[in-house]
């Protein structure tokens, strides 16, 4: 390495044989201040165009940020300008600022004029183009000659798919949920948990688990770590929370269903009522979101670039809707925004699943489940009539709950159940639970569990119980939602879905 300092470019292969006394410079913070500073950046080469001989610039990409770099000189903007897009490039430059704005990159205000130029890890051909995957949502629907990125195609070159800038956006979105779910809990007196992910049972009593061997004999794939937060406040943690794995042996291939996902999972003790954990709830989202949109323009900025969306509208404290009410708003509001989409409607087949769903609204009854599209319907409705895009439903039936869901105390038919919604889709599942270890077994039986699988479980509520609830959240649909991204493979880094299981 000493040998290059006494060379303007070339290859450099690092194999930590030395340190360097080389300070470095991030690509963001290339600003007009520093002027006439040299600096030390190392970058990908996302383009390079060479102009005669003598010159050739190079746009340089640092996670979201890009800069235009110059290389003058015969031999080194001939090294330069053979460089493959997206190789690894160590520059030595002086900080310049342009005639005119480079209004391409994100640093318009400032160019780098090399000094240096050392290719540290020389690209291959690229799989696909990497201005075709950054490509406008909107452009691609307005030009259909314009190249569209397939979804399997960005999956099965994910490595690639995620350097546009927008994806790198996603996922520091991502992280950004998760920091700040972290940090207002344990503001909120929780105490973060890890719980088993290989367990003996059906830990949500169905059959969509996977099962693994288990030295000769059968385990399963937590479904949640929903049985393990509840034993872990018997300990006397009074608040706990986890964020890890949720594996659903499930066969679906909707936009919003994965195999594998992340939960954000939450548990807490209550006092007098399961709503002090609703109240939890709605603090969280409102400083998650409050949180997102203070700690990340730059990020939001740079995915709505590609993925244009309007922003989330929500309250603090949001709107709270028992089902029964929330069922009322569907019948009474929903089939008129139906009959508009039917008379919009431009195929046989789309007005064909309109009208279906136009007479299920019309025959709702009060404790029917609700589908994917009623959701989608209700909160449409609830946008329009509140303004409001987040939203907590409660009081659910007590046949779509499971078997550890306390039962309403005034009426059977319901329980002390509720969901949280985010632009019509279901974002958070929780409720009080079953403290009673008697009234525990009993309706797990009844709902056709094998008792001794979940005896642990019961157990723990034999020795003095506390009365708590809590609720489970899907980490990537929040960030689809917030985002209003299509598909919610687009905010998890290598998704698992029934038909992919690489890279």
């Amino acid at each position: 390495m000493a040998e290059m300092d006494k060379v303007n470019f070339g290859n450099l292969f690092i194999q930590s044989e030395m340190k360097t006394d080389r300070v470095w410079t991030t690509v963001r913070a290339l600003t007009p201040e520093i002027e006439g500073k040299y600096v030390w950046v190392r970058a990908r080469a996302q383009t390079t165009r060479k102009q005669g001989n003598k010159l050739c610039f190079l746009e340089l990409r640092q996670d979201l940020a890009t800069v235009q770099a110059v290389a003058f000189g015969p031999e080194i903007a001939g090294f330069a300008g053979n460089l493959p897009d997206e190789s690894v490039v160590d520059v030595y430059a002086k900080v310049a600022i342009p005639q005119e704005k480079i209004k391409a990159c994100t640093q318009l205000d400032v160019e780098l004029a090399v000094e240096k130029v050392f290719c540290i890890g020389r690209a291959a051909s690229l799989p696909l183009a990497l201005k075709d995957a950054a490509r406008n949502e909107a452009e691609c629907d307005a030009d259909p000659s314009l190249v569209r990125v397939g979804q399997d195609v960005r999956l099965d070159n994910r490595v690639i798919d995620l350097r546009t800038v927008a994806h790198q956006g996603i996922f520091r979105i991502q992280s950004g949920v998760c920091a700040l779910f972290r940090e207002f809990l344990s503001q909120n007196g929780f105490q973060e948990i890890h719980t088993p992910k290989l367990i003996g049972g059906a830990s949500e009593g169905g059959a969509d688990v996977f099962r693994v061997d288990y030295f000769g004999g059968n385990a399963f794939l937590a479904q949640s770590p929903q049985l393990y937060k509840q034993m872990a406040l018997m300990t006397d943690m009074p608040r706990v929370f986890e964020i890890g794995p949720i594996f659903r042996s499930e066969k679906s291939f909707t936009h919003r269903h994965m195999t594998e996902f992340t939960g954000l999972d939450l548990e807490m003790t209550f006092k007098d009522h399961y709503h002090e954990v609703l109240e939890i709830l709605d603090g969280l989202f409102n400083h998650i979101f409050e949180g997102l949109n203070k700690r990340y323009s730059v990020e939001i900025d740079a995915i709505r670039q590609q993925y244009g969306f309007e922003d989330l509208k929500w309250k603090y404290p949001c709107l709270r809707l028992t089902f029964k009410e929330a069922i009322q708003l569907l019948r009474k509001r929903g089939p008129g925004i139906l009959e508009q989409r039917l008379g919009a409607a431009k195929s046989d087949y789309e007005k064909g699943i309109i009208s279906a769903h136009l007479q299920s609204v019309k025959g709702h009854d009060d404790e029917d489940d609700i589908s994917t599209e009623d959701e989608k319907l209700l909160g449409v409705i609830i946008r329009e009539d509140y303004g409001e895009e987040l939203y907590i439903i409660d009081k659910f039936p007590k046949d779509v709950r499971p078997f550890y869901t306390m039962a309403d105390p005034t009426d059977p038919k319901w329980t002390n159940a509720y969901d949280v919604f985010l632009r019509g889709e279901e974002i958070t599942s929780g409720a009080q639970r079953i403290h009673d270890p008697k009234m525990l077994a009993d309706k797990a039986q009844s709902m056709g569990i094998d008792v001794s699988t979940i005896q642990p479980y019961v157990d723990a509520f034999k020795y003095g119980s506390y009365p708590h609830a809590g609720a489970g959240i899907g980490m990537e649909r929040v960030v689809m939602l917030f985002l209003n991204l299509p598909n919610i493979r687009k905010t998890s880094m290598f998704p698992r879905d029934p038909k992919r299981l690489t890279p």
